[in-house]
């Protein structure tokens, strides 16, 4: 300190000098955002959001809802100006009776993305927070009681609405978020040069796109500490990899087991680490296992239909295995779509009278899209045309279109959240092992997934009028035969539980074994018999219940996981004892270790 300067100038001096070179690099990298979003590909405006049919529906119904009922729709208007007014007031009213800076009394209903104190402390803030959740259950609920519109027109409606609410929510924006000002203030603004930093990376990896990272991409390495259960690569087309897992038992059941994943993400899912693999849990129950590892297409699949990934996907890979072990049977895993594709798959067998599949598993299955639940906002012509359209100039759907979509059905945590934590807290993506797989998503061939999306999804032909596929005609779930045993999860975002349940009640199986675990897509699924952290309901009366709501009301929960149950489910119908296999054999030299070459990053020459 010198003379001239008095106590703390120094330190003030420091921290506008940190300030203004903060401003310096944030000018700098605010350049290289403007370049990077320069860069945004091309992407087909169906894929960016509803058609406008939806918004003429929606509001040719709320003028007739006004012409018929103008009394109910003018008592609600008053009611949302009564509220906010009467907020306003009393906020007013704390600020000049006290002479403090206070808030209001706050009932409104508790919501973690306001979990800061300054949210219910501070009388500016609080004022934000309530005038905006007033405003957000008004619209909510006059979207709720909007009458007019068929079931899915109804529902895309209000998730549409919710995506606008969720949007403009004052915890997304800087000067509206008092944790984000806070430590903006405390860093002398560093931490929105971290924050710019990772929004200029995260647009720059997606060509000019946005989509936030979920997790620390450096932190993990597949068969580096994830997906690293010993096997190797036994067969490999230009389809998928066979993966054999080594054995850890000296006997195994006679009949191996082929599990499909979903092609839509890579099946290290099931194999993140030790502690939480299903795939080493399934060996180390002493079972061959064989998992399909599939290829992630780029322009030149642009052939690829739902017939090829059925027949040399499915039965291909059911082939081998067979070969492998000198088997007749084996029993298979369809986790997801690959479920329902195991389901055509396996009324295709039937029809052919081909007994190759003794027993199927399904783990979060719809077969039946009756009732698709919350996907089926994405299930209408608009978005799939834009599909269509996006993959005909292209080849393919690049995953980053599938990913931004299943992120959007739980945008408040896997979109804003994450968004605000990272941009405008200027944090770093944690290493979480379970976000990193979601985003490492594969493409998607583009007639394979419109076939998908329009006949077995929006034209729900495995139940209504019969699906065609390799010279057969007419499947439905009906046909489906062998004894099944299907694993739901009770708050499943994707593949809600009653619809799953519903797909087991239309399979024509005797022999049928349904479980509904607690909690989602995939915590329900990855979910150890060492963690005793979800259990399951399962329902062994007996009886025909018509209903899933009926199922439940009469089932049985459990504590723990499901996994050790469905063990005893596929033990017994695995066939004696026999010697341990080795991966691979004399026509099957192995290829690659575990887990092969067509999870990594790098793609791969296929086999033709």
């Amino acid at each position: 300190m010198t003379a001239e300067q008095q106590p703390g100038e120094g330190a003030a001096q420091e921290a506008l000098s940190k300030l203004n070179h903060n401003l310096v690099k944030m000018d700098e990298l605010t350049k290289r955002l403007v370049h990077a979003l320069s860069q945004r590909r091309s992407a087909d405006h169906g894929l960016q959001g509803p058609g406008p049919e939806l918004y003429a529906k929606a509001m040719a119904a709320y003028w007739t809802e006004l012409a018929n009922n103008p009394g109910k729709l003018i008592e609600k208007q008053v009611g949302y100006w009564g509220q906010a007014l009467k907020h306003a007031i009393e906020a007013q009213h704390a600020l000049t009776s006290t002479g403090k800076p206070v808030a209001p009394e706050d009932n409104q209903p508790k919501d973690k993305r306001f979990s800061d104190p300054l949210w219910t402390e501070h009388p500016y803030y609080n004022f934000l927070k309530q005038q905006y959740q007033i405003s957000a259950n008004a619209i909510s609920d006059t979207v709720a009681e909007l009458g007019g519109l068929d079931r899915n027109d109804k529902r895309r409606v209000a998730f549409f609405s919710q995506q606008i609410l969720d949007l403009f929510a004052p915890t997304n924006f800087l000067a509206t978020n008092p944790e984000a000002m806070t430590r903006a203030v405390e860093t002398e603004g560093e931490s929105l040069v971290r924050g710019l930093e990772n929004l200029v990376r995260d647009i720059e990896a997606n060509h000019g796109d946005w989509l936030v990272t979920l997790s620390d991409p450096d932190a993990f390495e597949v068969g580096g500490n994830i997906g690293t259960t010993a096997g190797s690569v036994v067969y490999q087309n230009r389809m998928f990899e066979l993966i054999q897992y080594a054995p850890t038992t000296e006997k195994v059941k006679s009949t191996p087991i082929v599990l499909f994943p979903p092609w839509i993400n890579k099946f290290y899912i099931l194999d993140l680490k030790p502690q939480n693999s299903l795939i080493k849990w399934v060996v180390d129950q002493g079972f061959t296992l064989f998992v399909v590892s599939w290829v992630n297409p780029d322009e030149s699949y642009r052939d690829v239909t739902l017939s090829d990934y059925v027949e040399h996907g499915f039965l291909e890979a059911i082939e081998q295995a067979k070969a492998i072990c000198k088997v007749k049977q084996v029993n298979a895993i369809g986790y997801c779509i690959a479920g329902t594709t195991l389901s055509l798959t396996l009324a295709l067998l039937a029809r052919r009278k081909d007994n190759s599949v003794k027993s199927a598993t399904f783990f979060t299955t719809l077969a039946d899209f009756e009732d698709p639940g919350e996907m089926g906002v994405f299930l209408d012509d608009d978005f799939v045309e834009g599909i269509e359209r996006e993959s005909a100039a292209k080849g393919y759907l690049d995953r980053f279109f599938m990913g931004r979509t299943f992120s959007y059905l739980r945008s408040r945590d896997l979109v804003y959240g994450p968004a605000i934590k990272s941009y405008m807290l200027g944090e770093a993506p944690p290493a979480f092992d379970l976000l990193y797989w979601n985003g490492d998503g594969t493409n998607l061939p583009g007639p394979m997934v419109t076939e998908y999306l329009r006949k077995l999804c929006i034209g729900n032909a495995l139940v209504e009028g019969g699906f065609d596929i390799l010279g057969e005609k007419g499947l439905t779930l009906s046909d489906v035969s062998v004894p099944l045993c299907a694993v739901a999860c009770e708050t499943d975002h994707i593949a809600h539980w009653r619809g799953a349940w519903e797909t087991v009640r239309k399979m024509g199986a005797k022999d049928k074994t349904f479980i509904l675990s607690e909690s989602g897509h995939i915590a329900g699924i990855v979910n150890p018999p060492t963690k005793g952290k979800y259990g399951h309901y399962t329902n062994e009366t007996g009886e025909e219940f018509e209903t899933p709501e009926d199922w439940l009301k009469a089932a049985t929960f459990n504590k723990g996981s499901w996994w050790p149950r469905w063990g005893e489910w596929i033990e017994s119908r695995s066939g004696r004892l026999v010697n341990a296999r080795e991966p691979g054999g004399p026509d099957h030299p192995v290829l690659a270790p575990a887990p092969g070459t067509y999870v990594l990053p790098k793609k791969p020459l296929a086999a033709e």
